[in-house]
């Protein structure tokens, strides 16, 4: 019976001295080898210190002010004192390890730009035994999201959008067509424009098709296209969307809501690339990248006759589960401030109070992102002093959720976010009851009401 190998850090055996080990022969070769990469690449020892790095490293990832040589690759990458799968993170350089071959994870470093997301493939170096000696790790920055507020693009940096975020860059290089999975709301065109932008069609069109509420003859013109003449009001000839996408990449949102007569063209289209605008007997083809989107349950409809099964299986090839938002709670705070930047008026500039924000994290949000910038959109309008409350946060509709009006014993108080027990904060409180409702971000008959719950008023 076979054991597992021990991880590196759990090696002592093994330890160098890292100025010993950067001088020996093959590493030097290695390292005058990855100076003519042009993706950043560092080079490591088995106790995760970083040996060498190319210059494309030293440019993107490199601070003047803070030296990497001879420094651990968690430390600087991440500002751990223990290695990522100590701290709750994969690491790649265990699976490395163990099976001798390259292990490749999203993560979030810490740049000379701030937090950023980077795709991290890690290789081993072997020796003549085959035995670890070094390591070669290839960084490359993620441009089509952001850990912090952007004013455009996907933003997180939550496990659940990670998740995700990694699919997407394990799928963009290919060619397979990606289905998209999630609610209503969930960011599918932004995550579609990712696959796309990661893509080698990045340079060409990115065209979206919004399959929900056509007809039958509509979707079909708006799709192939028509000749001139092939209907009443048909004056001229018109490009379809699947011709105007040739080069790049078609996005067909809520493919679930295709008529069940078009699906067969459809998969013609997709398998083929083939189609015939409406009114023209001439065969037309178009070279595209497919990304499909639904919120709906396509393999129950399958069972239930409503969608094609060879359809379904032609446009998930690579689905991708993208995460409602209270499966990302976390990464409210970080969403809202994007909102904010992207509907930013220079003249009247608007926070959040804590207490608003807390009650932004405690709802269940059936809306997803979608209601999110329905709420803050609207809460910035009673923010005449360019602050907004808790009272300002107001839902859409009654719904399941666990938000701060709901609990009346505990409030939020502090910035960021952590609740103290409502009885013992009016116990330490000095001020008015008008200075405490203010201080918790609440209107004074909020406050009253809450306070008469507890049997304090």
């Amino acid at each position: 019976m076979s054991s597992r190998p021990e991880p590196p850090h759990q090696h002592p055996s093994r330890t160098r001295d890292v100025a010993a080990l950067r001088s020996a022969p093959q590493v030097q070769a290695l390292i005058s080898y990855l100076e003519h990469d042009a993706q950043p690449m560092i080079v490591l020892d088995l106790q995760y210190n970083i040996l060498a790095a190319n210059t494309a490293y030293r440019r993107q990832f490199g601070a003047v002010d803070s030296p990497y040589i001879g420094h651990t690759c968690y430390r600087i990458s991440h500002h751990y004192d223990v290695p990522c799968d100590q701290a709750g993170e994969h690491c790649p350089m265990q699976k490395a390890f163990e099976f001798k071959g390259p292990d490749r994870v999203l993560h979030i470093h810490h740049t000379p730009r701030g937090p950023e997301h980077v795709d991290v493939t890690l290789w081993p170096i072997l020796d003549d035994h085959r035995d670890v000696v070094a390591y070669v790790e290839r960084l490359a920055t993620v441009r089509s999201a952001s850990a912090s507020p952007s004013a455009e693009g996907l933003v997180g940096s939550s496990p659940a959008f990670n998740a995700a975020l990694a699919a997407v860059q394990r799928v963009s290089a290919s060619s397979l067509p990606v289905l998209l999975l999630g609610e209503t709301g969930t960011g599918k065109e932004l995550f579609a424009r990712a696959v796309h932008e990661g893509s080698e069609r990045a340079r060409g069109p990115f065209v979206v098709v919004d399959c929900s509420g056509f007809s039958e003859t509509l979707f079909e013109s708006e799709l192939f296209g028509y000749e001139k003449g092939a209907f009443t009001g048909a004056n001229q000839r018109k490009r379809g969307l699947a011709e105007t996408a040739d080069g790049g990449t078609l996005f067909l949102d809520e493919i679930g809501d295709v008529p069940l007569a078009m699906q067969v063209k459809l998969l013609r289209l997709i398998e083929s690339g083939m189609f015939r605008r409406v009114g023209s007997v001439e065969t037309q083809q178009a070279n595209f990248r497919l990304v499909a989107a639904t919120h709906k349950p396509l393999r129950q409809m399958v069972a239930d006759g409503q969608f094609r099964q060879d359809l379904y299986y032609r446009i998930s090839a690579f689905p991708i589960h993208l995460p409602a938002l209270r499966e990302r709670s976390s990464d409210i705070p970080v969403l809202v401030n994007s909102i904010l930047q992207r509907s930013r008026d220079p003249h009247r500039p608007v926070r959040l109070h804590p207490a608003a924000m807390a009650r932004l994290q405690a709802c269940d949000w059936p809306g997803n992102i979608r209601e999110l910038r329905n709420v803050i959109d609207r809460a910035r309008l009673f923010a005449d002093d360019g602050v907004i409350r808790a009272e300002h946060v107001v839902f859409d509709t009654p719904v399941t959720r666990v938000a701060a009006s709901t609990i009346p014993a505990r409030a939020p108080a502090t910035a960021a976010g952590h609740d103290v027990d409502l009885r013992e904060l009016v116990g330490r409180f000095k001020g008015t009851r008008s200075e405490l409702a203010r201080h918790l971000g609440w209107s004074e008959r909020t406050l009253y009401r809450r306070l008469k719950a507890l049997g304090m008023a």
